[in-house]
């Protein structure tokens, strides 16, 4: 359904610090930026896989509350990377590694909060 998302963090140089680490584990990397001369103000990375950014973050004014934003990774052990990546890139713990199986039997995923408090998911769908 879903082409991208891009939304402004407080500190763009931050964010992308911890982007490019949690995400690595997950096959993403950034594959865009676009500088403020470029847009007449506001300065842009995307980060995806083969190239194409589906994933944006920006300057400019953070927004206010939380967002949620899930990865689709491609096996348990990979969700346990990125968790691990997270944290060590400066993360917040929000959720362990572990099935949630309110949501359905083989959902097994781990959330971390970002740099500006958003809700960051990496999430497999698979049986192990």
């Amino acid at each position: 359904m879903f082409d991208h998302i891009g939304f402004p963090v407080a500190d763009y140089s931050r964010s992308k610090a911890f982007y490019l680490q949690a995400l690595a584990p997950l096959g993403c990397g950034l594959v865009k930026e676009i500088s403020p001369e470029q847009t007449g103000g506001q300065g842009y990375g995307g980060f995806g896989v083969q190239g194409r950014p589906q994933f944006w973050i920006g300057t400019g004014a953070a927004i206010r509350g939380q967002l949620h934003v899930a990865f689709a990774a491609k096996d348990r052990a990979a969700v346990r990377a990125f968790y691990d990546a997270a944290l060590k890139a400066g993360g917040k713990d929000n959720g362990q590694p572990g099935l949630r199986p309110h949501y359905h039997a083989n959902y097994y995923g781990a959330f971390i909060l970002d740099p500006d408090g958003h809700n960051v998911e990496a999430v497999c769908h698979l049986p192990e």
